[in-house]
C-alpha cells in the first residue's frame, strides 16, 4: 500500500515480496554498524523480519517503516517510517538506506515525506535515536529541524545512543 512520494520516490508498506532488499539491506556494513544485526540470512528470515516487524506494526499502529523507491525505475532503495519501539514515550523517526543510494538526497527526501506524514497522522511530537558515532544520520536529524534532547539506552541493551526530537 502507498503512503506517500516526492518528486523522486514512493513510500509504501513492506512486503514479503520484498525480502531480497530486506536481506540485502539488513545485511549492509552501515545497517550492521549502526543499526545491528538482525540475524537476516536467508530468504525466510527476511520474510519472517517483515510479518513480524513492519506488517505487525502497521496493524498495530497504522505505521511502521515503509519501504522507499524509486518512482521512475521502481527499485527498492532504503527503508524509512515510523516506529513506536519499547523504551521510547514517543513515535521514533527511522531510516536506512543502501550504500549505493546514500548522500544523494534520498535519505532527507523519505525523511522529510514521513515528518509530514507523521504530522497528518495527527503526531505532535516525534523522536529519533541513533550511535553516538553516526554523523550522517545526527546531521540528517538537525537538517530535520530535530534537537539533539540527551541520550537514551533501550530495554535489554547497553549502548547509549542520541535521541533527538522535534514537536509540532
Amino acid at each position: 500500500m502507498k503512503v506517500t512520494e516526492t518528486s523522486r520516490l514512493a513510500l509504501r508498506w513492506v512486503e514479503e515480496t520484498d525480502a531480497e532488499f530486506i536481506m540485502k539491506l539488513l545485511n549492509e556494513p552501515g545497517w550492521l554498524q549502526y543499526i545491528g544485526d538482525k540475524g537476516i540470512r536467508t530468504m525466510d528470515d527476511a520474510k519472517d523480519y517483515i510479518v513480524c516487524g513492519p506488517q505487525t506494526m502497521y496493524e498495530r499502529e497504522g505505521f511502521g517503516l515503509f519501504l522507499a523507491e524509486r518512482k521512475d525505475d521502481r527499485v527498492p532503495i532504503g527503508l524509512c517510517g515510523l516506529i513506536k519501539r519499547d523504551g521510547l514515550e514517543d513515535v521514533d523517526i527511522g531510516f536506512a538506506f543502501l550504500s549505493d543510494y546514500q548522500f544523494q538526497g534520498y535519505a532527507f527526501e523519505a525523511a522529510s515525506a514521513t515528518v509530514d506524514f507523521a504530522k497528518d497522522m495527527g503526531i505532535k511530537r516525534l523522536v529519533a535515536i541513533t550511535t553516538k558515532d553516526n554523523e550522517s544520520s545526527s546531521k540528517l536529524l538537525e537538517k530535520l529541524d530535530m534537537k539533539l534532547e540527551g541520550y537514551v539506552t533501550l530495554p535489554n541493551d547497553t549502548e547509549e545512543l542520541k535521541k533527538y526530537s522535534l514537536n509540532f
